[in-house]
């Protein structure tokens, strides 16, 4: 079996992941994992695929005919991919501010945590006025990494940005 990670993106639309799975499924692919979403009127994805090898190259060709409707990117998963790493959790809440993101992933990637998951929103803060940002990170944490000072490194950040940081591992 060939695994390939497909990057999808386009003008959301009814049906969309419909017509992406009837292509899979007609080259004998199978639908592992995703990550879709709707964001300002754009359709955005990430999709793990599982095909036969022989059916690999037909699946490929299959999702260029999809362009224009979606623009595909397609790459073959690499090795070790599924290997067992310990994982942290981050959570990020505070008022929202340019420069959260590039902030709190730069100590992550200072530290080595590999960022395996990232959601983030903003949202109206009802009580207070203003708007919140809200990040849940799930990253891996390789044996070399000291959790403790990756814990001591957010926590400073954390109160630079004004903004509640806990980490989990």
């Amino acid at each position: 079996m060939t695994t390939l990670v497909l990057t999808v993106v386009g003008a959301d639309r009814a049906g969309i992941v419909a017509q992406l799975a009837e292509v899979i499924a007609e080259h004998g692919g199978n639908w592992e994992r995703s990550e879709l979403a709707e964001l300002s009127g754009a359709f955005a994805g990430i999709v793990e695929v599982s095909v036969p090898d022989d059916r690999s190259d037909a699946l490929r060709a299959a999702l260029g005919v999809l362009d224009g409707l979606l623009t595909i990117a397609v790459q073959a998963s690499h090795d070790g991919a599924d290997a067992e790493t310990p994982t942290a959790t981050i959570d990020v809440l505070g008022n929202d501010h340019a420069g959260i993101v590039r902030d709190i992933t730069a100590v992550l990637r200072e530290s080595g945590l590999s960022i395996e998951r990232m959601t983030t929103e903003t949202r109206e803060a009802a009580m207070f006025g203003g708007r919140l940002f809200e990040a849940s990170v799930t990253a891996s944490v390789p044996a070399s990494v000291d959790l403790d000072a990756v814990t001591a490194a957010l926590e400073k950040l954390a109160a630079e940005l004004q903004v509640d940081v806990t980490l989990a591992g």
